[in-house]
């Protein structure tokens, strides 16, 4: 039973004639008998009672009409839905970002893209880096921003989205301040206030304390960005965070490192699968809008 004899069927008993039903079918009405002939014998019973001026469903007929129906109807929404998805009508994006990036630099990027597609679905997951990347392999995500400078899984892709000094933050009134720029030392003598494991400040910032064998004390540990930003105003502890942060937001001064810390993010897909429409449509976009 295929998709053509239901529909050749399913005409031909709402039209109640072969000769209406093949004009709208737009092919020979000897061509539509054979068809329902041969589904006929298929079926192995008859499904019209045929007369010279009409055609009426057997009770056979009656009982296959109604799921015919419901299955043409369903090849039309696979169809319509395929189509939509083809001029973007349909579809989501589901994107994963570390807290500073999904706070500063993807609310513009989203709105923008959403006013262009507006039935788009967008799925923003704010997550550590290392987090992103397990959920790009598990495909709980579809595309994840992560640190190009790390040590990159085979599985994935990357294309670069863009480049970020990582400073040093303190309070507009911490002696710090006024400083051109902080050595590691100064920074790790400091109270801090960092983000868990995972975020990829955190892991570089204690991979430097490893290598310049400086203690790293943590008095603060918590994944709420605006909680970090709090402390560092009220000058409790200092942070190191992107400079993009400190480009947004009042009471809180970057102090580059003296060592610059360059930081390369890009955006990652699994290597080898499938990207939808919608999301090579999003990143060709991001890669519009960054420019």
């Amino acid at each position: 039973m295929d998709s053509k004899h239901l529909k050749h069927f399913v005409t031909v008993a709402d039209f109640g004639h072969f000769t209406q039903a093949a004009a709208a079918l737009h092919i020979a009405q000897p061509a539509l008998s054979i068809s329902i002939k041969k589904f006929e014998q298929q079926l192995g019973m008859t499904l019209f009672r045929r007369s010279e001026r009409k055609v009426e469903l057997t009770d056979e007929g009656k009982v296959l009409y109604k799921h015919a129906k419901r299955v043409l109807q369903q090849i039309d929404d696979a169809k319509l839905a395929m189509d939509e998805l083809k001029g973007l009508e349909k579809g989501e994006v589901r994107l994963g970002a570390p807290s500073m990036m999904g706070s500063y630099f993807f609310p513009q990027v989203l709105m923008a893209f959403k006013s262009r597609y507006p039935n788009l679905k967008l799925t923003l997951v704010e997550a550590g880096i290392s987090t992103i990347r397990k959920m790009l392999l598990n495909g709980e995500l579809d595309i994840g921003v992560i640190n190009q400078n790390a040590d990159l899984p085979d599985d994935l892709e990357t294309d670069h989205l863009l480049r970020s000094e990582m400073v040093a933050v303190v309070g507009k009134e911490h002696p710090f301040a006024e400083k051109d720029s902080v050595s590691f030392a100064e920074f790790f003598a400091q109270d801090l206030v960092m983000f868990k494991d995972g975020y990829f400040h955190r892991d570089y910032l204690e991979e430097q304390a490893r290598q310049h064998q400086l203690e790293l004390d943590c008095s603060f540990e918590t994944n709420l960005l605006p909680l970090i930003l709090s402390i560092v105003r009220r000058e409790f502890a200092i942070t190191a965070l992107l400079e993009l942060v400190t480009q947004h937001e009042a009471d809180i001064v970057g102090i580059p490192f003296e060592h610059p810390v360059k930081m390369e993010l890009a955006l990652a897909w699994r290597k080898g699968g499938y990207l939808s429409i919608a999301e090579r449509t999003f990143i060709e976009f991001v890669k519009d809008f960054r420019q």
